[in-house]
């Protein structure tokens, strides 16, 4: 039999006290009935003796001390699964919003979830076609993997996003079933009505499942929204073999959602005031991701990170990083130069890549190319350091010649249109022209028989000049 409580003892902010309460536990969900008009949820994330403290989801606008009645339901916070969560849309703690009703199913699940058992996973394989060169060519997504975006304000990531959602695929012969959970924390209205619409109008909103926080939402449902995403995802992955992506965005809202609710605590903050225990909340999301032994289903995460001033090393991104394996970073200078997507591919790499590319999996010629991509656009930046020094004119031929593979490589590899959907084999083809236009004697880091098979050296403007004059003769 449930308990109800009347009144309250403090409010502070999104926070409640109260006192006198028996056989409560930890992230246990309350019901508030204000005023015998308004009911609201919260959740309980502290307990002292006989004292709880209450985060209100809605906010506590319009509770006082005495209106409020408080019920404790006896479980943590759930969410009702089936199959037909695909094609839904839900706000931040899981209600519908698409008009088209709640949810019919026995099976609720518990949204804290645990981060996978070390023990159970399964190394992961075979990878994802998002259908965009930087990322497939060069940092390839496994299933299971956990691969970040570092982006920056004014940076096209919902573009970014919005595309992988659409193109994602697991290859073009493959019929296993696919399916995307996206999650939105903190995003203004517009934002959301272009992912929902761009979704409805491509066709793939059917294998999405949407859960929408917007930025005029209580701060606190932006810490249950990313929770509620990972739980539906492993329910589609491990219980009905499913192979999922989930796209998070914008992780740093979350954060910074953490951050106040923490400073709301009166919890001592640590790095740029961000609560101590960031690493470990962060990882409790990011490790949800992989592939349990037995099961058929797989779990792969995108997190959307904006890097607060650009800045790689903030709190943020710089634990994100020890947590997942590789990251993708936006570069704002490529975006100046209406390159898209602005991929930076230095600064970026994908650990797991090379264990779910090559013969079996993409093309042979897969890592060999990804190589001698990453190593002579490294050599581009050395050339483009030396003509601001000396000159353009002044260097040397095959420096010239590098000069113009960045300028290319960057326009027609890394760029691409936003409905633009490229598969693996047009990717790697365009590498191979693109690597055409260098001397074959720069070109080490490829294995000779593969650089038999598949490398054409590019014609020269003296070459094409020739061959007219035979033609003409």
């Amino acid at each position: 039999m449930a308990i109800e409580y009347l009144g309250l003892s403090e409010i502070n902010g999104p926070l409640v006290v109260l006192e006198g309460v028996k056989g409560a536990f930890y992230q246990e969900i309350v019901e508030f009935n204000v005023g015998h008009e308004t009911k609201k949820l919260g959740r309980i994330e502290a307990i002292y003796e006989d004292k709880a403290i209450i985060q209100v989801f809605e906010g506590t606008q319009n509770m006082s001390l005495k209106n409020t009645h408080t019920r404790l339901t006896g479980h943590p916070m759930e969410i009702a699964l089936s199959e037909d969560i695909l094609g839904r849309t839900f706000d931040g703690i899981g209600n519908p919003i698409d008009a088209l009703g709640p949810i019919e199913s026995d099976y609720k699940a518990d949204i804290n979830g645990f981060p996978l058992n070390p023990v159970a996973r399964q190394y992961p394989r075979n990878y994802i076609r998002t259908g965009i060169s930087a990322i497939d060519g060069l940092t390839t997504l496994i299933r299971g993997q956990k691969l970040p975006i570092f982006s920056g304000n004014g940076l096209p990531h919902d573009d970014l996003a919005a595309q992988i959602v659409q193109q994602a695929s697991l290859g073009d012969d493959n019929n296993e079933n696919f399916g995307i959970v996206f999650a939105a924390m903190g995003v203004k209205y517009d934002v959301a009505e272009f992912f929902r619409r761009t979704f409805e109008e491509s066709g793939a909103s059917d294998h999405v499942v949407m859960f929408l926080n917007l930025a005029n939402d209580p701060v606190v449902e932006r810490l249950v929204t990313p929770k509620l995403a990972l739980t539906a995802a492993e329910y589609l992955a491990f219980e009905k073999g499913m192979h999922i992506l989930v796209i998070l965005t914008d992780i740093t809202s979350y954060c910074e959602a953490m951050r106040e609710v923490s400073s709301s605590k009166g919890e001592i903050p640590s790095r740029k005031g961000y609560p101590g225990y960031l690493y470990s909340d962060l990882a409790s999301l990011y490790e949800r991701a992989g592939i349990v032994r037995g099961k058929e289903g797989s779990v792969t995460q995108i997190p959307i990170l904006t890097m607060p001033n650009d800045d790689i090393t903030h709190p943020i991104p710089d634990l994100t990083g020890y947590i997942t394996e590789g990251q993708i970073v936006l570069d704002r200078q490529l975006h100046g130069q209406s390159v898209y997507p602005p991929i930076s591919v230095l600064p970026s790499l994908s650990r797991l890549m090379k264990d779910g590319i090559g013969e079996g999996y993409t093309r042979e010629d897969h890592q060999d190319v990804s190589n001698q991509l990453f190593s002579c656009y490294a050599k581009v930046g050395d050339a483009r350091a030396l003509a601001s020094v000396i000159g353009e004119d002044e260097l040397s031929p095959t420096d010239k010649q590098y000069l113009n593979f960045g300028n290319t490589f960057e326009h027609e590899f890394i760029g691409q249109g936003k409905e633009e959907n490229r598969s693996i084999e047009e990717t790697l083809d365009i590498g191979w022209k693109l690597l055409g236009m260098l001397p074959r004697e720069e070109l080490d880091r490829i294995d000779t028989k593969i650089l038999d098979k598949y490398y054409t050296p590019a014609e020269t403007g003296s070459d094409k000049q020739s061959k007219t004059d035979e033609d003409h003769i």
